[in-house]
């Protein structure tokens, strides 16, 4: 049997807009998902998993089940319906109730500020690519930690600064729905990142409790043919574009040689420009040092290939597996034709990638201080069949990582915790409501919940803390 430490967190992840429904009750301001859902889909947030009135079973389910850490976002415009300015004094409460609910049970919160829902008025105004967001946040951030400070041990900044820029400005699938815009990914990474730090320096400075940290979405990438100088070329210049930018911004406080000269080649091949200054690098350089925590969120690896024609991007939201494409002139090209397993949504399942980023980080940047793996799962399209859901081959998915992770934790690596996605069932952004990855099945008729295989599963998992050899 494989061991895992003592103290080891083992979580479920949730998301505000993934979880809890009430998209306009309370005072809620309206976010940029809100329209860009009914121009563009045939779905919507509303009611989710309706965690809103029903996080108390959410909750008394984690307890339960062993589940003793939970990820929940505050949802930005729940609290400053225009991002700023005028505060909703029910949106304030909800978060008390249910920070309080999860500290009665046992479980853990862990609270992320950002998880990609800026309030639309902001966002309308060009989300963070329009420096007066920067200061908007931090502003926002101040008040959540004197409001939650004394109950909240974790915080996060941002979730997953990478795919918001990737989302919003190369693959076009959140809003404002822009591709292949190279000059806004970075500048939008840049500027998230800036955000980042300014809140961290504010948290230290001031001294409240707890811990700060910030989550990225790390995608291990490999050259398709390790002997082919192109294919190599293609891997480092998407895990810029992915990991290397935001990963030296997080703890470098700089932007290496390299990274610049990858960043630059895009451009060059694609257009666009940066606009960085000095003081952004001293703020980068001043917080580079103060991460308490750093989360990943890890669900593929890819394989690329060197790739000098067009740029043309296909995301599969449909479940049609095989249906993606991935091509960025100057770049490369995914490969998804390699001997590795994959989800219906063609998301590469190598627990390998996970343990070389976590490697990676270790190696790279040493002043990391500690890990929490705090997303990771599988998507399948789960049947209820009488009262119950057999999903092994998502068990056989969680266990393959959580083995990745116990291996990297031998080989030296601080990491203290592991976030399953998701808790329970929740909307899925791009994806609606058949893209499940929960521990709970969630009907979405009825909001009725049922623990799958894989809730009895982690339940045993968390009381042992014991893996397969």
């Amino acid at each position: 049997m494989l061991k895992l430490p003592e103290d080891f967190i083992f979580g479920g992840a949730t998301a505000a807009y993934q979880a809890e429904g009430a998209t306009a009750k309370d005072g809620k301001g309206r976010v940029a998902w809100d329209t860009f859902l009914e121009e563009n889909y045939w779905f919507n947030a509303e009611p989710a998993s309706d965690f809103y009135n029903r996080y108390p079973v959410d909750l008394k389910l984690a307890e339960e089940f062993g589940v003793n850490g939970i990820r929940i976002s505050i949802a930005w415009s729940r609290i400053f319906p225009n991002g700023h300015g005028e505060v909703n004094e029910k949106g304030v409460e909800f978060y008390h109730k249910v920070i309080d609910e999860a500290q009665k049970r046992g479980v853990e919160p862990f609270i992320t500020l950002h998880h990609f829902d800026t309030p639309e008025a902001l966002h309308k105004e060009g989300d963070f690519l329009n420096r007066e967001n920067i200061e908007h946040f931090v502003d926002y951030a101040k008040f959540c930690f004197e409001e939650y400070g004394g109950k909240v041990k974790y915080w996060t900044t941002f979730n997953e600064i990478g795919p918001i820029g990737d989302g919003q400005y190369l693959v076009g699938k959140f809003p404002p729905g822009i591709k292949y815009d190279f000059g806004k990914v970075f500048q939008s990474h840049h500027n998230m990142m800036l955000a980042h730090a300014k809140t961290v320096k504010l948290f230290k400075e001031n001294g409240y409790p707890g811990e700060i940290g910030i989550v990225h979405a790390l995608q291990t990438k490999y050259p398709h043919d390790p002997n082919n100088p192109a294919d190599v070329r293609a891997a480092e210049l998407e895990d810029i574009i992915h990991n290397k930018f935001i990963l030296d911004a997080t703890f470098k406080g700089e932007y290496s040689r390299e990274t610049m000269e990858g960043v630059n080649h895009i451009f060059d091949a694609n257009g666009g420009s940066l606009t960085i200054s000095d003081e952004d690098m001293a703020i980068l350089s001043e917080a580079k040092d103060l991460n308490d925590f750093l989360g990943i969120n890890h669900y593929m690896s890819d394989w690329m290939q060197g790739y000098e024609g067009e740029t043309d991007i296909f995301h599969n939201s449909t479940g049609d597996e095989g249906t993606s494409a991935y091509r960025i002139k100057g770049v490369g090209e995914k490969v998804f034709d390699v001997d590795v397993p994959r989800t219906d949504w063609d998301w590469m399942i190598y627990p390998q990638g996970l343990y070389d980023q976590i490697m990676r980080v270790m190696t790279e940047y040493p002043n990391y201080k500690k890990i929490y793996i705090t997303e990771n799962g599988m998507a399948y399209k789960d049947e209820l069949k009488d009262g119950e859901i057999d999903d092994q081959p998502r068990i056989d998915y969680i266990e393959g990582y959580l083995k990745a992770i116990h291996q990297a934790i031998e080989d030296g690596a601080n990491v203290q915790g592991y976030f399953v996605w998701s808790l329970m069932d929740v909307f899925s952004w791009s994806n609606g409501y058949n893209k499940r990855y929960g521990l709970f099945y969630v009907d979405f008729e009825t909001q009725e919940r049922y623990p799958k295989k894989s809730a009895y599963w982690y339940k045993e998992l968390a009381k042992t803390g014991e893996l397969k050899g």
